[in-house]
């Protein structure tokens, strides 16, 4: 092979870098990219249980701590007026649902209790959404503040009756767990008409 054919046929050291290191450069950013993804979206998918045990708890011992008040300061004696007669504070033990409603039905509403509480350990597992996690522990520290009731007062065995004390004039009788039950059923329905799920994605109807 003359000295020509092998200048044409063999590549010269210095031409083939240039190339190569394109190559290097092109793929790099797109292992870059690839890799780097999933971090933010890792991070954006974090559970949100530690909120919803933390609502839960705030909400249920909130409706502890003025039950506990109720019936060693209010029960038995004459109702507190804070606005007048639109709103009192007037100890009573309820043995239906939230304001009222289903009295001689304890033993059915401490069943659906227990099966709200169930439910919300449930969709737990797969709870991205703040929103939902503060509504959803709302719903839980409310439904364990009335079983509690149902369990430990009189005359007990799952049919105790719930202490209720807020009574605003011309409405049912409630307490704590009441309000913090329907306050998370409504950011539920509010959530729901957004079209967010539990899991922190939305959908379109």
């Amino acid at each position: 092979m003359t000295e020509a054919e092998r200048t044409i046929t063999t590549p010269d050291g210095p031409d083939e870098a240039p190339g190569t290191a394109a190559e290097a450069q092109d793929t790099a950013p797109r292992t870059e990219a690839s890799g780097a993804a999933p971090a933010p979206d890792a991070a954006s998918r974090t559970r949100r249980v530690p909120v919803l045990i933390a609502v839960a708890a705030l909400a249920y011992l909130l409706d502890v701590l003025s039950k506990l008040w109720v019936v060693h300061s209010l029960e038995h004696r004459d109702p507190i007026r804070l606005l007048g007669h639109y709103l009192q504070l007037d100890a009573t033990r309820n043995a239906g649902a939230a304001f009222g409603m289903g009295q001689g039905m304890t033993i059915v509403f401490t069943l659906i209790a227990v099966g709200v509480i169930a439910v919300i350990v449930r969709l737990s597992r797969r709870l991205y959404s703040t929103p939902w996690a503060i509504a959803l522990g709302l719903l839980l520290g409310g439904a364990f503040g009335n079983l509690t009731d149902r369990v430990f007062r009189a005359p007990g065995g799952f049919q105790g009756r719930v202490v209720d004390f807020i009574a605003p004039e011309h409405f049912a009788i409630f307490n704590l767990a009441d309000s913090a039950i329907c306050c998370g059923g409504a950011l539920i329905v509010l959530l729901s008409f957004r079209g967010v799920d539990p899991d922190g994605s939305r959908h379109e109807d």
